[in-house]
């Protein structure tokens, strides 16, 4: 079993080393790359006011904010719900530093790297020259996105999700049920008569070639198996 975490967050901003803070964090449970409808969500209070820039963004007003939890608050139900299993995020560097910082401080561990994976980065491998948005993505694949009217960190996490499966294949692991499937067609008929056909083909084999196998069977002798499929038709 492969337990992974879509992670997604909503900010005042783009920079917590200029006083920018985490407003919203959804993180979405898939167990072997699917979702198992286990979820972390939480608002925080962000303690300072909201830019106009990031309200037309996500929507989260500061009175919004203003009775939500502050980040020390949620953070350690958030490490308990990520607990050390990989984080898929798109675009990890901007949703890590920001993260980082929180839990720094509130006196938390911070999340290693090394167990990130960025959809972007493997979108980029993936779909070089293309548009990698989340959104492009989700026209690439098929991925219904209309309930994104805007942005929020458990809804992009949600699709984020979908999208991760399908930059790990997931269509071509559905193919992968059907070679499995086809033995067992094969099996069930096993015992069936084979179909006869109406006009018998033409043999193959001329006159000459048959007398040559013939008399190469008669050197072999008794033992040859030939004889033994002879014996059957």
């Amino acid at each position: 079993m492969i337990r992974e975490i879509a992670l997604d967050t909503e900010t005042t901003g783009l920079s917590p080393r200029e006083g920018d803070r985490v407003v919203e964090i959804g993180c979405v449970e898939m167990i072997n790359r699917m979702p198992s409808g286990r979820n972390f969500h939480a608002y925080i209070n962000p303690e300072r006011d909201m830019p106009q820039e990031a309200f037309a963004v996500h929507g989260l007003s500061r009175d919004f904010l203003a009775d939500k939890p502050v980040f020390a608050a949620v953070a350690p139900a958030f490490l308990e719900f990520v607990a050390g299993d990989p984080l898929v995020i798109h675009n990890a560097a901007f949703d890590i530093g920001f993260l980082n910082h929180e839990l720094g401080l509130a006196g938390q561990p911070l999340l290693s790297n090394d167990r990130v994976i960025d959809s972007l980065l493997l979108a980029r491998r993936r779909h070089p020259g293309g548009k990698n948005t989340l959104d492009a993505l989700c026209s690439r694949y098929g991925i219904d996105r209309s309930r994104r009217v805007k942005h929020g960190a458990l809804l992009d996490a949600e699709i984020l999700a979908e999208v991760y499966a399908e930059l790990a294949g997931g269509r071509q692991a559905a193919l992968g049920l059907a070679v499995i499937a086809e033995p067992e067609a094969r099996r069930a008929r096993k015992g069936q008569a084979a179909a006869q056909r109406p006009v018998p083909l033409e043999a193959r084999l001329s006159e000459a070639e048959r007398q040559a196998h013939a008399a190469f069977i008669e050197t072999i002798g008794d033992k040859a198996i030939w004889n033994e499929y002879l014996k059957q038709v």
